[in-house]
């Protein structure tokens, strides 16, 4: 079937995370729901933009938001791109079919004395248990690396000569991140900690392990940032990502250039690191407001 061949040609050709795999099958999956349901068809060499477009207008009605109904829409036109590039279909449907607009929202932070009083006056305890969770905060914050990334991380990818970790980003793009002489300290004392606790019988290479010797999963580091970042925020959202927006905006607060912060964060271009400069402007008034003779 054609959505059998998307899904392998996304996994092994574009090399798309498992993330957005899962994704975009099941809006192809909803799509084709729609279209049996619908309008009695279950070939997509018969859709048209009539049809896609009522689809759009359903999942308006549906009260979807902007931004799902937009990645749906992107996966729509990467399907029927991929129909035309294996001579399925001789006509893209998806052609004239237009995104609707969407608000920017900007990235939830963290102040910097917030997490100042995070690693310097909360209490962690002790154990293999308190300094691998104390080191999966400091190295989201001191990296800005994704929740993927820092699951996947092994010892073999840190240089603890040269000070930094390599990391394997979105679609397989390795990059090289730099971390201080103290990320360094804690990662070589967690290690220890970690080799005692499993008495030196832990085979597996990732740095991150659960209680029971398995590898981190997304729940537990959900779970781990929550409750501390619950302890020195009331923001609601208090996820992995919000420490990557706070490592972004801290930076470019502090002086650090927009194309650096693209390269440490891994974006594929300078719009999706943009963003971080709205942040800014309240830093922005300050100086000015400082340095401005008439301010």
């Amino acid at each position: 079937m054609a959505t059998d061949k998307f899904k392998r040609y996304l996994e092994y050709e574009r090399r798309y995370s498992t993330h957005t795999l899962k994704a975009y099958q099941k809006d192809i999956e909803q799509f084709f729901s729609f279209l049996k349901d619908v309008y009695a068809i279950e070939s997509a060499k018969l859709v048209n933009q009539a049809i896609i477009r009522s689809w759009i207008i359903s999942l308006k009605e549906e009260s979807i938001s902007t931004r799902t109904i937009n990645r749906k829409i992107s996966c729509l036109k990467t399907f029927f791109s991929f129909l035309i590039k294996e001579s399925e279909i001789s006509n893209n449907p998806m052609l004239k079919i237009l995104s609707p607009k969407t608000s920017k929202k900007l990235p939830t932070f963290i102040e910097e004395e917030k997490m100042e009083i995070l690693f310097d006056e909360v209490d962690f305890g002790e154990g293999f248990e308190a300094a691998r969770d104390r080191l999966i905060l400091d190295i989201f914050y001191s990296t800005g690396i994704r929740l993927s990334e820092l699951i996947n991380l092994k010892s073999e990818n840190i240089d603890f000569k040269k000070f930094q970790i390599k990391v394997l980003g979105k679609r397989n793009k390795e990059r090289i991140i730099p971390f201080s002489k103290g990320i360094n300290n804690l990662i070589l004392n967690y290690i220890t900690l970690k080799n005692n606790y499993f008495n030196n019988k832990i085979t597996d290479s990732y740095l991150f392990l659960s209680k029971s010797g398995k590898k981190a999963y997304p729940k537990l580091i959900y779970r781990v940032v929550n409750k501390y970042l619950s302890k020195i925020t009331t923001l609601k959202k208090l996820s992995p990502h919000v420490l990557r927006h706070t490592f972004a905006t801290h930076m470019l607060n502090n002086g650090a250039d927009l194309n650096a912060i693209k390269e440490l964060l891994g974006h594929s271009n300078l719009s999706a690191t943009q963003i971080y400069t709205h942040n800014s402007i309240d830093k922005l008034k300050k100086v000015y407001k400082h340095a401005h003779p008439r301010a």
